[in-house]
């Protein structure tokens, strides 16, 4: 009988991820609507236990629909201009009330140690306060905004050494100015401000949609603010997406290393996207991490995990970590968040003019993508800056693969002296041949 627990793999697999978290700081938006559903309680499960695992957490939450519940049943209509709502004195005495509320309401179930769960027992420090600063948004076109404001300034070091007591901060979308007035404040736009006051490591925005997805309706997994900015020129001035997009593509060219775009509505979203390698959400970032570049010495140990399995298929050669670190500045590697899951290498015959595709490998999670074709393009370009006038590869299961790409079968005459005195008949490998005009 299977014994195996199905998640004992993925906690062993989620270990780096719990070790890289320890010690960093994540801001993340709770939208109201997520607050006024059964979800949100799970919600501040999770929370609570990332903050278990020594992560720096600022909470901020929306109170959007809690408050537009209220305007309605009190009769009042406010008047919206691209989604924000001209907040007068009548409809700031809500704002102010439901802020609280929902804030007292957060504090006190973080303070009860979260029973009937297996955090029951855990102590929270749980810390608001005036920690932002705002200003009105005055009058624009023609219209006087009343108590709708925009972040002035985030008093990052008092957050700060709020944390480094080992706090869990919440933020309401709140600000106060220095003359004592509150202003209401779109809730995303002070979860940016935060997160770029503190150079925090991820800002995580938990709304209605999944993440992004292209025309075919496949979600993105990953995209650079220059990627993204047109799909939020796009929305709808004031939608949701409008300003988690903003807020995400703002912060990564602020400082914020990641933003992640992420439903309230998946269960698993928050820990999914935290310590699985893939994630489950939209993550928009300056720089990318799944990166092509030159292998170095350091890449030795990830080259022998990924190539172990071609070569016990007899696919490829078996190699050692000595030929391989003799060889390494022949390896180009793909990274993705610390792991090699892809490499091509060219062995040089200058005497002939001609490179050697040694190999092309792609770790089986990642296959059915362009990462093959991407690692083949990398090795033509530099057998072409090297000026050879051809490119040649051996091969006993992958033939088809190299003709669909240009190559073409040829004969042991076409190798370079040296390869063809290292042939291994035994083997009987296809020698593929591709010309490089």
């Amino acid at each position: 009988m299977d014994t195996r627990f199905p998640f004992a793999d993925w906690f062993r697999n989620s270990s780096p991820y719990i070790n890289a978290h320890r010690g960093r700081t994540f801001v993340v938006l709770i939208e109201g609507e997520a607050l006024a559903s059964e979800r949100w309680e799970p919600l501040l499960q999770d929370l609570a236990l990332l903050h278990t695992l020594g992560v720096r957490l600022v909470m901020v939450f929306g109170i959007r629909p809690q408050v537009g519940e209220a305007l309605s049943e009190s009769g009042i209509e406010p008047r919206r201009i691209e989604g924000r709502w001209v907040a007068d004195e009548a409809i700031m005495r809500h704002v102010e009330r439901i802020a609280a509320e929902l804030r007292l309401k957060i504090e006190a179930r973080l303070s009860l140690g979260l029973p009937n769960t297996p955090l029951h027992g855990v102590e929270l420090t749980v810390v608001s306060g005036n920690l932002v600063t705002a200003k009105p948004l005055g009058v624009r076109d023609g219209v006087d905004f009343h108590h709708s404001g925009e972040v002035r300034r985030v008093r990052s070091d008092a957050i700060a050494g709020l944390l480094s007591q080992e706090a869990l901060v919440v933020v309401p979308p709140l600000g106060y100015s220095s003359t004592g007035e509150v202003f209401d404040l779109d809730a995303a736009d002070v979860a940016q401000h935060v997160a770029m006051g503190l150079r925090a490591d991820k800002l995580i925005l938990l709304g209605d949609a999944v993440g992004l997805h292209d025309a075919s309706g496949m979600l993105q997994r990953q995209l650079t603010p220059l990627e993204a900015e047109p799909l939020c020129r796009q929305a709808a001035p004031g939608s949701e997406l409008a300003r988690h997009l903003g807020a995400a593509c703002e912060a990564a060219r602020h400082g914020v290393a990641r933003t992640h775009l992420l439903s309230w509505h998946d269960h698993d979203a928050l820990l999914g996207e935290l310590f699985t390698r893939d994630g489950v959400g939209t993550m928009i970032t300056q720089h990318r991490y799944e990166q092509l570049r030159r292998a170095t010495l350091e890449d030795v140990g990830g080259l022998l995990e990924l190539l172990r399995p071609l070569e016990e298929r007899g696919m490829l050669v078996a190699r050692s970590r000595e030929r391989l670190e003799h060889q390494i500045d022949d390896y180009w590697v793909i990274e993705r968040d610390g792991m090699i899951i892809g490499c091509s290498a060219m062995h040089a015959y200058p005497e002939a003019g001609m490179g050697e595709l040694a190999c092309v490998a792609v770790h089986g999670d990642y296959r059915g993508g362009a990462r093959g074709d991407l690692l083949l393009a990398e090795v033509e370009r530099e057998s072409r800056r090297r000026s050879y006038s051809a490119l040649f590869a051996l091969t006993t299961h992958t033939t088809h693969w190299f003709l669909e790409r240009g190559f073409r079968l040829d004969g042991l005459e076409a190798l370079p002296h040296l390869r063809r005195d290292s042939y291994n008949h035994a083997r009987q490998s296809k020698v593929l041949l591709k010309p490089l005009g």
